[in-house]
């Protein structure tokens, strides 16, 4: 299958090189120079105008910063330039409206489109090891399970358009707050005393027990490989972590709907990456901590 990569960052450089890797003719396209090049390295063919990478092709798949790139990209390159009956798959994190504002507009030009944000960080990219949510009438979603089912483990189709964009949104929230408590419960243990490998041991067993805890411990040395074994470089951006969780405060804000640990978990990554701690992994958050 022919297909046009639109957004070739952490995320998006490793995704496009997997599918690659299935057997498909990748047309990447990107701002940056240097991301053109890596994905040259990795088999992709290299375009320097999006309406020129969409020619031609099967498919559409973006991974791009944010809602307001995705709707100027989809409106000015992608509708009206791919050709007509071609999928189009966005795979950014951005407001449920323009998710479904975009499809809409995609779906009156004749495309079938999906919203489809995923989960796992910049190593699940790069290993082909994502999980997506995907938005998306059942038709759409059957014609675009076999190109994200390239890209990751899991490929779960959400509901309808915009559906995806709100799981997202929704894990997303859980995640960071939850990371924000398992950050605390290790201070807290290791000033009450305990040995912080022994309490892993403990609470990874226990009713605790929790992701941010036993797959990406914010300890360095305790649990599996994390970003924390690395000096808090690599893996989910805090920056990114304050993006989705803005996002999930103005679904919030718009549902009416009442989250008072989703609101705090917002304010604690404002101020971290205030600070100048965006660029770390959101696990550093507990360098805030006593």
């Amino acid at each position: 299958m022919k297909i046009a990569f639109i957004g070739l960052g952490n995320m998006g450089g490793g995704m496009a090189a997997n599918l690659v890797k299935a057997g498909h003719d990748v047309h990447a396209f990107d701002l940056s120079a240097d991301a053109l090049t890596r994905a040259t390295d990795n088999g992709c063919t290299a375009f320097t105008e999006a309406k020129a990478a969409v020619a031609g092709v099967d498919a559409v798949v973006a991974m791009l910063p944010n809602g307001k790139i995705v709707d100027s990209v989809f409106g000015a390159d992608v509708i009206g330039h791919a050709p007509a009956g071609s999928l189009l798959l966005d795979c950014s994190t951005i407001d449920v409206d323009t998710a479904r504002a975009v499809t809409a507009a995609a779906e009156a030009a004749g495309y079938d489109m999906v919203d489809a944000p995923v989960s796992g960080g910049i190593a699940a990219a790069n290993g082909g090891t994502l999980t997506f949510m995907v938005g998306g009438s059942d038709a759409a979603f059957a014609r675009a399970e076999a190109i994200l089912s390239a890209m990751g483990k899991a490929v779960i189709h959400a509901g309808a358009s915009g559906a995806g964009q709100a799981a997202k949104i929704c894990n997303n929230m859980l995640l960071g707050a939850s990371m924000i408590a398992t950050a605390e419960t290790f201070k807290l243990a290791e000033k009450l005393g305990l040995d912080l490998q022994t309490f892993y041991d403990i609470s990874s067993k226990a009713s605790g027990q929790n992701w941010s805890m036993t797959s990406y411990c914010p300890v360095p040395g305790v649990g599996p490989q994390s970003p924390a074994d690395n000096g808090y470089t690599g893996g989910f951006a805090a920056a990114l972590m304050l993006k989705d969780l803005k996002l999930a405060m103005e679904a919030a804000a718009s549902a009416g709907a009442d989250v008072p640990m989703g609101q705090r978990a917002a304010e604690l990554y404002d101020a971290f990456a205030a600070a100048g701690s965006g660029g770390l992994d959101f696990s550093a958050i507990i360098r805030t901590l006593d």
